[in-house]
């Protein structure tokens, strides 16, 4: 019976780059994601006057 050959070391972190790859896009999206809520939420938070938020649509 033949012995398996072992595999090369970087066959791992060939399949690991594309994995961390797309987590730190994702860190960044959620990221952006994060910092346009705070946005929104801080600017909700200084027209809060009027009591009504403007929903963007007329007539509403």
């Amino acid at each position: 019976m033949k012995k398996a050959e072992p595999q090369p070391t970087n066959a791992k972190s060939a399949d690991a780059n594309p994995a961390d790859a797309r987590a730190a896009r994702l860190a960044q999206a959620l990221r952006a994601n994060l910092h346009r809520r705070k946005a929104q939420a801080r600017a909700i938070d200084d027209g809060a006057g009027g009591g009504q938020h403007d929903t963007g649509k007329p007539g509403q």
